[in-house]
């Protein structure tokens, strides 16, 4: 996408686009895809992206670059939200379920979302 390099805050190196954690990596992927299906425009996303840094700058984020795909997820909520492809409920309940599925998934394990949804703790099948 040629709206990718006019983004000039964008953790990056010579061959694109960098992130820490997978989770940044799939909340950009996201992105890209719904933008992609035409459900938001790149103008849109990035207005969307430039209010949420500039909230999190007026409440003390010292901007070091640790925090953008923070940002990023808050915009994509925000505009998700916005334009109905999600509401606060559901956003609300997929983050329970994820936080559950971390804590139920033994130390080293790849977490899935499945973890979250029945329960378990590291049964056998682990």
């Amino acid at each position: 996408m040629a709206q990718l390099a006019e983004s000039p805050s964008l953790p990056r190196d010579e061959e694109g686009p960098v992130f820490r954690e997978p989770w940044e990596a799939q909340a950009f992927g996201l992105t890209v895809a719904l933008h992609k299906k035409g459900l938001f425009s790149w103008e849109e996303w990035t207005a969307q992206l430039s209010m949420e840094i500039a909230r999190a700058q007026r409440q003390g984020d010292a901007d070091l670059g640790d925090s953008y795909y923070r940002h990023w997820l808050a915009a994509l909520e925000a505009l998700s939200n916005r334009k109905g492809l999600s509401n606060s409920d559901e956003l609300a309940s997929r983050t329970r379920q994820w936080r559950e599925a971390y804590l139920n998934t033994p130390h080293g394990r790849a977490v899935e979302l499945s973890a979250g949804l029945d329960g378990r703790r590291g049964s056998s099948e682990d």
